[in-house]
C-alpha cells in the first residue's frame, strides 16, 4: 500500500486520513474535497451556526497546523468526477488525477430539489450562511419537509422571530422513523411555538415568491428551505464497475471492492449486529465508519467487521433528541420510563423479536446507556421489555 486517496473531506474522509496515519501509514495520502473550505462539522449548521449563536471558525474540525501534521496531499475546491479501477486512478474536476493503490471513498451526499427555483437548501457552510442571511423577525419562511433537518431549522427560525410554515407530505412528521405517538409528541412543540405546520401536503415547486402546492395553491413566502432527503453523490463512480444502490454498496468490513472502501453517509453497508444492509446520514457513525475503513484497509488480513449501534440525536427547541440502534422498520414501540405528554421520556423499538432501538426526549444520556447495551448485545424484546407496547 504505497499511495492511499481519500475521496470526500468532511468527517468520514478526515477520520479515515488521521486514522492512516496514526495506524502508521507514511506514504503519500491525498485527501480530495469539492469544497474550498477546511474540513468542518455539519451538524451545528441547522443549529448554533443557524442560530448565529457560533460563527464559521467554530465549526473547524482541525486546525491548519493539525492538518498540516498529517503530511496530506490536501486538494479543496476539487471534485471527484472519474474512477479508472484498472488503471486505479480518480479523475478530478480541475483536468487532472491521482493514482492510488488504496482508495477511501467519502463523497457524503447532496441535497435533494424541488422543481423551481428560488429556494435554498442546508447542507454545506456557504447554504447556511445563506439562509441565515435572510432570516429575521418578521420574515416568513416556508421550509419543505417536517424531518429533523426541516424541524431544526424551523426551531431555529422561530427563535429568531420568522414567522415559519412547515409542510410535510405524511399525516404526522417523522412517523416512518420514530413512529407515529413520537411523531406526534414532536409536533405538538412545533404547535406550542407558533409554527403552522400542516400534514398530507405535496408541494410540487419553488416559485421564487414561494411554494405551488399539488392543488396549485401558491404558499407565499420570503424564503422557502427545502428539506426532503438527500441523494448519495456515487455518479462519479459510473462505469467504474463498483455497485452502487442508494449509495457505495459495501460488505460488513465497508469494502466495496479490493483496495476500495466506503465511509459516512455515502455508504450502503452491511451491519451484522443488525443482519441488514444500512446507510447512515449522522456525524457519529461518519467518523466510526471512518476509522474502521482505513485500519481494513490498511490491514487485509486482520479486517474486523464494523458493527456499530448508530447514534443521532436533534436539538429542537428545549427539547433534547437522542438515539441509539436502527428504529427503521420497526414493527412496535414501547415507552419504559417517563412520559409522552410531558415531553420526558424513554422509548423503545421492536424490530422481529429483537430490539432495535431506543430514543429519548428530555432525559440524561444516562437513561439511554443500558438500552444501547441491550442493542449492542442483540437482546430480545421479551428480555429487556415485556408485552407492553404502542401502536408502531
Amino acid at each position: 500500500m504505497k499511495r492511499i486517496v481519500v475521496v470526500g473531506a468532511s468527517a468520514a474522509g478526515l477520520a479515515a486520513a488521521e486514522t492512516l496515519r496514526r495506524e502508521g501509514f507514511t506514504g503519500p495520502l491525498t485527501l480530495i474535497g469539492d469544497e474550498p473550505h477546511l474540513p468542518y462539522d455539519r451538524p451545528p449548521l441547522s443549529k448554533q451556526l443557524l442560530a448565529a449563536r457560533w460563527e464559521p471558525d467554530r465549526l473547524t474540525l482541525r486546525s491548519p497546523e493539525d492538518l498540516g501534521a498529517l503530511d496530506l496531499d490536501l486538494r479543496l475546491g476539487v471534485s471527484a468526477t472519474g474512477l479508472d479501477r484498472d488503471a486505479r486512478t480518480v479523475r478530478l474536476s480541475d483536468g487532472g488525477h491521482v493514482r492510488y493503490d488504496g482508495l477511501i471513498v467519502a463523497t457524503g451526499v447532496r441535497p435533494r430539489r424541488l422543481p423551481g427555483h428560488g429556494a435554498h437548501v442546508l447542507r454545506t457552510l456557504d447554504d447556511a450562511l445563506a439562509l441565515r442571511g435572510r432570516l429575521g423577525r418578521g420574515r416568513r419562511l416556508v421550509v419543505v419537509g417536517a424531518g429533523f433537518l426541516g424541524a431544526e431549522a424551523a426551531a431555529v427560525a422561530r427563535g429568531l422571530g420568522c414567522e415559519v410554515v412547515l409542510l410535510e407530505p405524511a399525516p404526522v412528521p417523522l412517523a416512518h422513523a420514530v413512529g407515529a405517538a413520537v411523531g406526534r409528541v414532536l409536533s405538538r412543540a412545533h404547535l406550542e411555538h407558533g409554527v403552522d405546520l400542516r400534514t398530507g401536503i405535496t408541494v410540487t415547486e419553488a416559485t421564487g415568491s414561494g411554494v405551488r402546492l399539488a392543488g396549485g395553491d401558491l404558499v407565499e413566502a420570503d424564503e422557502v428551505l427545502v428539506a426532503v432527503g438527500s441523494v448519495p453523490n456515487t455518479e462519479w463512480l459510473a462505469g467504474s464497475g463498483l455497485t452502487v444502490d442508494d449509495g457505495l454498496v459495501c460488505d460488513e468490513y465497508s469494502a466495496a471492492a479490493p483496495d476500495v472502501y466506503g465511509a459516512g453517509d455515502v455508504a450502503r453497508w452491511h451491519n451484522p449486529l443488525f443482519g441488514v444492509r444500512m446507510r447512515i446520514e449522522h456525524r457519529t457513525n461518519a467518523a466510526e465508519q471512518g476509522m474502521a475503513a482505513a485500519r481494513n484497509l490498511l490491514r487485509p488480513g486482520a479486517r474486523r467487521a464494523f458493527a456499530p449501534v448508530p447514534y443521532f440525536w436533534s436539538d429542537q427547541y428545549d427539547m433534547k433528541i437522542q438515539a441509539h440502534g436502527y428504529l427503521r422498520g420497526h414493527d412496535a414501540i414501547a415507552v419504559v420510563e417517563g412520559d409522552l405528554d410531558e415531553r420526558r421520556f424513554v422509548a423503545a423499538y421492536r424490530t422481529g423479536d429483537r430490539l432495535a432501538g431506543a430514543l429519548s426526549v428530555g432525559m440524561p444520556p444516562k437513561a439511554l446507556r443500558p438500552w444501547r447495551q441491550a442493542i449492542a448485545a442483540g437482546a430480545k424484546w421479551h428480555e429487556v421489555v415485556g408485552e407492553t407496547t404502542l401502536a408502531a
